[in-house]
């Protein structure tokens, strides 16, 4: 899942950023929310993490603009303020979830997942496919009864293929997903994690469709 951190609180950005990157997240940081807008109204991410006090446009104004132009993408909004009405008007400008500073990075952890679960239409941290089963909480891959161990970057780029199993996802939506935007390296990248994860699951659990991309067969 890629996420988009606007935060012009530059060591707690980098430091969000590092940690979330270790969860297997592709994350892209801004610290101007003039920035933050126009990247968040690419529609390219999973997610934004909001602060509300940013120069050039506070948090409050890019998330009503956002949802005025029709973006769905669930929105956390970070605050050193603190009180219900600076939560209520977080909430009544659009944004999905709310945390005061300073906060547990596990607390966010867990919000950023439970937002992302929620957009996926899935109260579960748990996606299955045929034998496969991936507890996106706990970030353990079972097949059948055997665990199968992956790197973060395998876990990443396995959920997108457990999220639209049966279908065929392209190798730009997985680099899109997957990699920031600081990612300027060769895309058949992707297809090394492909070659891993075949040889972890079983040659036959990811399909190429020439031209188009992967389909992960629920076996």
């Amino acid at each position: 899942m890629r996420l988009l951190i606007v935060e012009d609180e530059k060591r707690l950005a980098t430091s969000l950023a590092r940690g979330l990157t270790a969860e297997g997240f592709a994350v892209d940081v801004v610290h101007d929310g003039l920035e933050g807008l126009h990247l968040a109204g690419q529609g390219v991410h999973d997610l934004l993490v909001l602060d509300i006090m940013l120069p050039g446009m506070n948090g409050y104004r890019i998330c009503a603009a956002l949802r005025a132009a029709g973006h769905e993408t669930p929105i956390l909004m970070l605050t050193a303020k603190d009180g219900e009405y600076d939560e209520a008007e977080g909430l009544d400008t659009g944004a999905d979830d709310y945390l005061t500073k300073p906060f547990s990075y596990v607390v966010l952890v867990a919000r950023i997942r439970a937002l992302l679960r929620r957009r996926g239409g899935s109260a579960s941290p748990v996606l299955t496919a045929g034998m496969l089963r991936m507890d996106t909480a706990a970030r353990r891959v079972h097949r059948g009864e055997e665990e199968v161990t992956l790197t973060a970057k395998e876990f990443a780029v396995l959920e997108q293929l457990v999220l639209r199993v049966g279908e065929v996802v392209s190798k730009a939506d997985i680099l899109e997903h997957v990699w920031d935007f600081a990612y300027d390296g060769d895309p058949n990248i992707v297809e090394v994690y492909i070659s891993t994860l075949r040889r972890k699951l079983g040659a036959a659990s990811i399909r190429t469709v020439r031209g188009a991309g992967y389909r992960l067969e629920a076996l």
